[in-house]
């Protein structure tokens, strides 16, 4: 088993303490390619990406990161063959029976999101009682994405804000953004600062689609098997070197603000 590395062992890749992202997201894709590669089969990049998420956590908790989201199984991942399934979930059992101690340990809080009503009964019962117990922990909140979606998350969303404007305890002027988030999933949590998906893809495959509105993208060859703690901080560099607008543009210090004419004709 590959264990964690304190972050002193990476001086080169230093970051400035006060721009560091509240909330970090991974996509942790790139598993079956890293077996492949190798002659293995594909559960055996699933149990090595356990060393990964590990690492990551480890290594979030040492920076101060408050909160990080991790995409273990999407709405989608049903459809994967049914011996893949029965396999992810055997794993994600045996980690929520192993992780309790050293979870409390470094007071770390166990949250999930997800229609977790699909996940089989004994890895439900484990899950409950893992989150229950590390609820009062505050150290770092890690956020399991379980059989989760993000349209099934925006449709449940709309469906709990449509139940209330026609139970007449909401008028459709009284929804808006701020709302819809109180209403998603994600409801107690800030929306991630970055994302981070490994093995090369480009694409968001169905996660957070609200959350993600102003998330700095960050994309890596890295397979998520091999994913350490220099490649989390590699991530973080990135981040931290660009310039987040959220849709805005620093005005010239010559700049006039535009009249309402001005704007109506462009």
């Amino acid at each position: 088993m590959v264990t964690s590395l304190p972050l002193s062992d990476f001086p080169q890749l230093s970051l400035d303490p006060a721009r560091l992202p509240r909330h970090i997201a991974v996509v942790m894709d790139g598993n079956g390619r890293w077996a492949m590669r190798r002659g293995l089969p594909r559960h055996e990049g699933h149990r090595r990406g356990k060393d990964s998420v590990r690492a990551v956590v480890e290594a979030a908790r040492e920076l101060g990161i408050p909160f990080l989201t991790l995409f273990v199984f999407s709405h989608e991942n049903w459809h994967r063959p049914l011996t893949e399934v029965r396999f992810l979930m055997q794993l994600f059992h045996r980690y929520l029976l192993t992780e309790g101690k050293r979870l409390m340990k470094r007071g770390i809080r166990l949250l999930t999101i997800g229609d977790t009503e699909r996940l089989p009964a004994r890895v439900r019962s484990a899950l409950d009682e893992l989150v229950e117990l590390t609820r009062e922990n505050r150290r770092l909140t890690v956020l399991l994405a379980l059989s989760y979606g993000g349209r099934q998350d925006i449709v449940a969303a709309a469906r709990r804000i449509a139940r209330s404007v026609a139970d007449g305890l909401l008028t459709p002027e009284q929804v808006d953004e701020g709302l819809v988030s109180k209403t998603l999933m994600t409801a107690d949590v800030p929306d991630p600062d970055l994302l981070i998906r490994t093995s090369g893809e480009q694409r968001i495959s169905n996660f957070f689609l609200y959350q993600l509105a102003y998330t700095e993208l960050y994309f890596t060859e890295t397979l998520w098997p091999d994913f350490r703690e220099r490649d989390l901080l590699q991530a973080i560099a990135a981040y931290q070197s660009r310039e987040r607008r959220f849709g805005l543009v620093a005005a010239e210090s010559n700049d006039e603000p535009l009249t309402s004419r001005e704007l109506s004709t462009g």
